[in-house]
C-alpha cells in the first residue's frame, strides 16, 4: 500500500499518511519513506503512538544510532534521548542549528516524537540547506564549495551551564576530550542526491578556516541570517503523536523557547551518518 505524501512548502517538508511507525516497515515503506527523506528532507507523521523501543527500532532501520554524550536517555531504550525541560537545561536548542556536528560523522537524520506538550507554543522550525545554497549569487557559490569551518562542542554545551556538578563536569570534560573542534566542509554534497548544501550552523560552527577572523565572522555571519530566511524553512506546530524525521545533512532546526514555565518533553532517537564531503 502507498503511501500518502503532501508536501508543505516549496523548500522542504511533507506529511507522510497511511503509516505505523509502531509496526515493523516493510521493504516497500523503508524504500517509499526514504525516497520522500530524499525529496523533501523533513517528514512528519500524526497521530503515531510510539513506545521508546518502537521509535529506537523505527530510527534503527535507517542506521547506526548515537548516543548524546550530555543529554540523559530513557531507561527503556539508552538511544533515544530525553529532552525534558524540567529536567534539563535545553536553552541551546533555542538556535538554528545541526545537530552533532561537532563529531567527524555528525548524524544522517533524526527522529522526533512528541510526549508532552505546552497548550500553546513549543513549535519547531526546520530550514532546508540546499535551497539556501542554490539562492546564493554564483560567485559566492563557487567562493564557498572551497572552504573548511570548524564545528566545536563548547559552542553549545559551554562549561558555566554544563560543568556545575562535579558530575557534569566529569562528563563535560569527557565529551570534550573526545570531541575536540573539528573541520568540515562549508558546502557539503548529499551522498544519495548529490545535491549541495550549506553545512554551517550557528549551534557549532566557530569559524571558517581559509579566512582571517574578521572575514570568517562577517562570512559566518551572513550565512547564519541568509540560511534562517522564511523562504527556504517551514514551521510545525507540534500535536499529540506527532513524529518528525529529518535529513540532518542538508538541513537545520529551531526549538522555539516560548512556552516556560510551561513542562515540554521530547523524545530523540539520532541516526549516526558519514563523513562530510
Amino acid at each position: 500500500m502507498s503511501l500518502r505524501i503532501t508536501r508543505l512548502t516549496p523548500a522542504l517538508g511533507a506529511l507522510v499518511e497511511g503509516i505505523n511507525l509502531a509496526r515493523p516497515l516493510s521493504d516497500e515503506q523503508y524504500q517509499q519513506i526514504s525516497d520522500a527523506l530524499l525529496a523533501h528532507q523533513v517528514l512528519f507523521f500524526r497521530d503515531q503512538q510510539l513506545s521508546p523501543t518502537q521509535q529506537r527500532d523505527f530510527a534503527a532501520r535507517f542506521g547506526q544510532l548515537h548516543t548524546h554524550p550530555i543529554y540523559p536517555s530513557h531507561p527503556d531504550a539508552p538511544e533515544v534521548m530525553v529532552l525534558d525541560t524540567e529536567a534539563f537545561d535545553l536553552r541551546d536548542n533555542a538556535i538554528w542549528h545541526t545537530d552533532v556536528t561537532f563529531i567527524e560523522t555528525p548524524p544522517l537524520g533524526a527522529v522526533l516524537a512528541a510526549r508532552l506538550l505546552p497548550e500553546t507554543g513549543g513549535d519547531t522550525l526546520w530550514a532546508s540547506g540546499i535551497a539556501a545554497f542554490e539562492a546564493l549569487s554564483a560567485p559566492l557559490r563557487q567562493l564557498l564549495d572551497g572552504l573548511t569551518a570548524t564545528h566545536d562542542f563548547t559552542k553549545s554545551f559551554p562549561l558555566e551551564r554544563y560543568g556545575t556538578r562535579p558530575e557534569d563536569l566529569q562528563r563535560w570534560d569527557k565529551t570534550r576530550l573526545e570531541n575536540p573542534p573539528i573541520s568540515h566542509p562549508v558546502i557539503r554534497t548529499h551522498p544519495v542526491s548529490g545535491r549541495k548544501a550549506l553545512f554551517v550552523n550557528d549551534g557549532f560552527t566557530t569559524r571558517i578556516n581559509e579566512l582571517s577572523e574578521k572575514e570568517s565572522a562577517a562570512l559566518l555571519a551572513f550565512l547564519f541570517a541568509h540560511q534562517a530566511r522564511p523562504e527556504f524553512s517551514l514551521r510545525w506546530r507540534w500535536q499529540a503523536g506527532d513524529v518528525a524525521f529529518w535529513d540532518n545533512r542538508v538541513t537545520q532546526h529551531y526549538a522555539v523557547d516560548d512556552y516556560r514555565p510551561t513542562r515540554r518533553i521530547m523524545h530523540r532517537a539520532t541516526i549516526l551518518g558519514d563523513k562530510p564531503f
